[in-house]
């Protein structure tokens, strides 16, 4: 009786790995060509966030622009001069009063237009009421040096086209990884990247809706305490920050998933869980102080999320182990 190769006998999902034994050196060929793949994904990701930098600076300039609410300037009274669609200046005021004028509003918008009196043309100032005008922040981004427009462009189209190539990633990296486990660790694994695609999402949303309003604020408010101007920033540096802040805070969303994994697989338990919860505290610490700005109110901004979905985790697990031992009771009773 001849036995087949090992390559061609595939193991029931149940029982061993769900597709065909392999070498050694075939498993080293299909990783190489899953990080070509990948790699091939995130570089074209970066082609095309290449071509819409300037729509992707924008949008990561807008949690600056939402910071004037917490920024100086805010109350003070500005007169905005406009020409047709074009805009000549905003101008600061001592008062709600222009002369006579009562301008009601701590912002107001004026056009320049020309009225006809008798036969000479004369300029004059006519309040605009059906636009809003625009509180920008005072912080201006610039670009110091020559190369300085290239890092940014580069900044930006590295991690968006990480963003845009990770479902291609994933993929890929299912293709190697899926057809070494059984039936039950698939369904773990699907379940569990789901979960973490919607974990990081909302880490990301957060962190750019909330979070980075606030603490590019106390930024500003803390640099002027110290008795800096804080008017202008590099917009390399500021773009680098803004993006490594998100994705921190999206990775750190997926610690409830990696805890409860090793949770279900038998490797940790609470316990064991609360037990680390002051070795926690620490990393928690450490990443708000390595991936936000050296100032204490902003670390502390990262480190209550972290660590509430850390005890959110710790809940989790004493709840199966409830569960668990419930159901250990009744088939002990029957």
């Amino acid at each position: 009786m001849v036995n087949e190769p090992d390559e061609a006998r595939p193991d029931s999902e149940d029982e061993g790995e769900g597709g065909p034994v392999k070498s050694f050196l075939e498993h080293l060929e299909d990783l190489r060509w899953t990080l070509i793949k990948s790699a091939s994904a995130v570089a074209v990701g970066m082609v095309f966030c290449l071509i819409a930098a300037n729509n992707l600076v924008s949008i990561l300039k807008r949690p600056l622009d939402k910071a004037s609410i917490n920024l100086p300037g805010k109350n003070e009274r500005t007169l905005t001069l406009q020409l047709g669609t074009n805009h000549l200046g905003t101008f600061r005021l001592g008062t709600n009063s222009l002369g006579d004028l009562d301008l009601r509003t701590n912002h107001v918008t004026f056009q320049l237009k020309t009225v006809q009196s008798g036969t000479n043309q004369l300029v004059a100032l006519v309040e605009d009421t059906t636009s809003v005008p625009e509180v920008h922040s005072p912080v201006q981004l610039l670009n110091l040096s020559p190369a300085g427009g290239f890092f940014v462009a580069f900044q930006v189209a590295f991690y968006g086209g990480l963003i845009l190539a990770s479902p291609f990633i994933l993929y890929f990296v299912g293709q190697f990884v899926l057809p070494a486990l059984k039936l039950k660790e698939k369904r773990y694994v699907m379940r569990g990247l789901a979960i973490g695609s919607v974990l990081f999402f909302i880490g990301v949303s957060f962190c750019y809706f909330f979070l980075l309003p606030m603490v590019l604020g106390l930024s500003v408010k803390y640099s002027e305490w110290l008795g800096f101007s804080a008017t202008q920033w590099r917009a390399e540096e500021y773009i680098g920050f803004v993006c490594k802040f998100m994705l921190g805070m999206g990775l750190g969303f997926e610690q409830p998933l990696i805890i409860l994994m090793l949770v279900k697989i038998g490797i940790l338990n609470a316990t064991q869980l609360k037990k680390f919860r002051p070795y926690m505290v620490v990393i928690n610490l450490v990443l708000g102080a390595v991936l936000t700005t050296p100032e204490i109110l902003t670390q502390l901004t990262m480190f209550f999320p972290l660590q509430l979905l850390y005890e959110i985790s710790i809940l989790i697990a004493s709840y199966w182990e409830r569960q668990e031992k419930k159901r250990e009771a009744q088939l002990e009773q029957s």
